[in-house]
């Protein structure tokens, strides 16, 4: 049912692999930001190490959310589709 709603919101499994990929990347950022904000403390790194996690933790869930939107978009036939072809059947029906 979310996924559905997420897809009829024209949100695509492309999406999804883009922000997981995207917190992977902000999950390395956070952490070098972290350890930079106070530098010289042990306590600095444990904090830093536990936003690096935190922010990392966000990979796994849109990478499912990927792979579930894919393969809704694959029931759905419009896995294929252009974001045009997907907006002429919107205005179609």
């Amino acid at each position: 049912m979310i996924i559905k709603k997420m897809h009829e919101m024209g949100i695509r499994s492309e999406h999804a692999y883009m922000a997981a990929f995207g917190s992977i990347g902000f999950s390395v950022f956070t952490w070098m930001v972290s350890l930079k904000a106070e530098p010289g403390a042990h306590a600095d790194l444990a904090r830093a190490d536990r936003w690096g996690i935190f922010v990392g933790e966000w990979a796994p869930t849109f990478f499912g959310l990927g792979l579930a939107l894919s393969h809704y978009e694959q029931q759905d036939g419009t896995l294929t589709a252009t974001i045009h072809d997907l907006r002429e059947q919107r205005e179609a029906g």
